[in-house]
């Protein structure tokens, strides 16, 4: 951490003696909140404030004291720290190993976590996601989904078991969707992956399609509904990887918060 305490030594000076502006200032200070856990994992501390996103903690691959000691230092320098692909073992770590003035929400069907200094919430931005499920099978995805985007300050409007058999619940489903005015959907669908082509077709915002892996025979994996969105004819429909809930929470947010600052500045509210 030394570089780093010597560049922001060098920013503090420059802002003090005038040659930089104080946005200047900010936008090089973001650009250095780095974090070195031993010699294997770096906590990029500085996402949020530099891009509106934060750091993830991906479990999977790491041991448990690697997963609990990241979690703790991105919790003491952001207030939280979002933590994916948990296993037994990580959320026994969690429970077992974190110190006083804490707290632990564990998503168990997300297969997820949130570390909080006690008392943290995420400030709320105005943001509205909606999400909607094809089936019960990919609630686990729309869970982690739901999680990262409430934990960039949306407010998540939820629809499950909308799958494209019965397009009745398509049509209920989007009408909740345009009655609640959100700025984007993400749809999380399997098998032949159908359900974010229909929507998009139906709505006038964005639609993130998430591939699930749940199915049988060729559409095992959730290769076949990833093929299936990448090659729909509905416009306005992005896609992301296969059960990537995450991806998909943060881009969802992304594109609400910045509708809601628009919102915010010509309703002339701070």
């Amino acid at each position: 951490m030394m570089g780093a305490e010597l560049a922001l030594r060098h920013v503090l000076e420059a802002l003090a003696n005038g040659r930089i502006t104080v946005e200047e200032a900010e936008k090089a200070i973001r650009l250095l909140a780095i974090e070195e856990l031993g010699k294997t994992i770096k906590l990029d501390v500085g996402r949020e404030l530099r891009a509106g996103k934060p750091e993830v903690i991906l479990a999977e691959g790491k041991g448990p004291s690697e997963v609990v000691e990241a979690a703790i230092r991105m919790a003491e320098a952001r207030g939280r720290a979002l933590i994916s692909r948990l296993s037994e073992k990580h959320v026994k770590a969690l429970e077992a190993c974190l110190p006083e003035g804490f707290e632990l929400e564990v998503r168990e069907a997300a297969r997820a976590a949130v570390v909080r200094k006690r008392g943290y919430r995420a400030p709320k931005t105005g943001g509205k996601v909606g999400i909607v499920t094809g089936g019960t099978s990919d609630m686990p995805v729309a869970e982690e989904a739901k999680l990262v985007a409430e934990e960039m300050g949306c407010e998540v409007i939820e629809v499950h078991d909308v799958g494209v058999a019965g397009l009745q619940r398509v049509l209920k489903a989007v009408k909740v969707m345009v009655e609640e005015d959100v700025d984007v959907i993400i749809v999380v669908a399997g098998r032949e992956g159908a359900l974010p082509s229909v929507v998009a077709g139906l709505v006038d915002v964005p639609v993130i399609g998430v591939p699930a892996s749940g199915g049988y025979g060729v559409g095992s994996g959730g290769l076949s509904a990833l093929l299936a969105m990448l090659q729909s004819c509905s416009l306005g429909l992005s896609v992301v990887n296969i059960d990537s809930g995450v991806q998909a929470g943060v881009v969802a947010a992304l594109i609400a918060n910045r509708a809601a600052r628009f919102r915010s500045r010509a309703q002339g509210t701070p």
